[in-house]
């Protein structure tokens, strides 16, 4: 996900369905390239494909991104807890 395509993708999903050609649209890059973003999107299970014909229909698999917002809260606690532990640790031997 960090890479700014595969970001951009998510976003315009999160609004919609979308065929991969209005995916691929904002950007400048070859229909390989988007389909490799695709493909990794879709292995991470955030994304899934349906054909109609010749046309590609993608859509946002909620699922996943929530428990990824879990994990992700769960190190924001974590960290919080053992900074603030640090902090007054730092405190009270100065």
């Amino acid at each position: 996900m960090a890479h700014p395509i595969r970001r951009g993708i998510l976003a315009r999903l999160a609004t919609g369905e979308a065929t991969v050609a209005e995916l691929a649209k904002p950007y400048d890059v070859s229909a390989p390239a988007i389909s490799k973003h695709m493909r990794i999107l879709e292995d991470a299970g955030l994304l899934s494909r349906t054909k109609h014909g010749r046309e590609h229909r993608c859509r946002l698999e909620p699922a996943r991104m929530k428990e990824a917002q879990g994990w992700i809260e769960q190190q924001r606690q974590f960290w919080n807890d053992r900074l603030d532990s640090l902090e007054r640790y730092l405190k009270e031997n100065p």
